[in-house]
């Protein structure tokens, strides 16, 4: 995993405070460049300094499946993009049902009760969902700004990265207050960008186990392993706000450990994926977002996925 250190303007603001931050230059702050450290990252024009921060984000990915750009997001960017998701907290889905394996499905009575199909950890954190952002928001311009894209693109080393096509939970901020946790778990899309906006001040980590499990082989035994409690491969990361993290979700287990402070954790989430057309599955849409849309009940049909393991 590369990390750059932080730099000095990297700010931390209380949610309080950012609810009531605006923009005050509509004409500069709107742009999507306005919300990068561009100095730092030129990611829209070509140089030594992208390619450095590609090779490094592609050396990292390579050894374990994650990469982070700290201090990715300008002042303005963290200021924007926090303000954005603070005024959207409230409207956070929480599952009632706060319990899921790591699958995020439903149990299989055909199984034993230790396999990972049926063992249910906390899941008790929120997601504001990806239609609670239109086009005029700083996070929707960002998520489809074409420079971020081929940045990211060239970073995978992808010949191609579609926009994950999911209209619930394409672009979303995962909420986590004080004492909630995201459980052990995999993602479905193969590619996530997530930027953090607000740490926990206590907790709030987010740990991983990279490629536990292959398109061919979903290591059950491995798995089985870490739920109970085997850390021998558990990496750990203290994200910054500002930060870009780069995380290929689909084959390393992952989670966010309980937030143990005051304030409330904000993270958006950007997923992309190879596949174009992909969108997430309706039991575990509902389970996450709790709704679904025709594009899901259409898609069940013919799931577009490039491998066969279990979402």
């Amino acid at each position: 995993m590369v990390q750059i250190e932080n730099p000095s303007d990297s700010v931390l603001f209380s949610q309080r405070s950012a609810g009531r931050l605006r923009c005050r230059a509509m004409a500069t702050v709107c742009q999507p460049s306005a919300l990068i450290d561009t100095d730092r990252y030129p990611i829209a024009v070509g140089g030594r300094r992208r390619d450095d921060a590609v090779a490094a984000v592609r050396s990292a990915l390579a050894d374990d499946g994650c990469a982070v750009l700290p201090g990715f997001l300008s002042a303005t960017g963290c200021r924007e993009l926090l303000a954005e998701a603070v005024e959207r907290e409230p409207l956070a889905f929480y599952n009632p049902a706060n319990e899921a394996n790591v699958h995020l499905g439903d149990a299989d009575p055909s199984l034993p009760d230790d396999h990972p199909r049926n063992r249910f950890f906390s899941r008790t954190n929120g997601f504001v969902r990806a239609d609670e952002w239109d086009h005029t928001t700083h996070a929707r311009r960002l998520y489809d700004w074409q420079p971020l894209k081929d940045f990211l693109q060239d970073c995978l080393g992808k010949d191609e990265l579609h926009v994950y096509e999911d209209p619930v939970s394409n672009m979303i901020v995962n909420v986590q207050r004080t004492g909630q946790e995201f459980n052990w778990h995999f993602d479905t899309n193969e590619f996530t960008i997530t930027m953090l906006l607000q740490p926990a001040d206590e907790g709030g980590l987010f740990e991983y186990v990279p490629d536990l499990r292959s398109p061919l082989d979903e290591n059950e035994a491995g798995v089985t392993a870490v739920l109970n409690g085997d850390r021998t491969n558990v990496r750990t990361i203290d994200l910054r706000p500002g930060d870009l993290q780069f995380f290929l979700g689909r084959f390393s287990l992952h989670r966010v450990t309980p937030n143990g402070g005051a304030a409330t954790r904000l993270l958006l989430i950007m997923s992309f994926s190879e596949t174009s057309g992909s969108v997430g599955s309706v039991q575990r849409t509902r389970s996450l977002y709790g709704k679904v849309t025709e594009e899901h009940l259409a898609a069940a049909a013919a799931p577009v996925r490039a491998d066969a393991l279990l979402d």
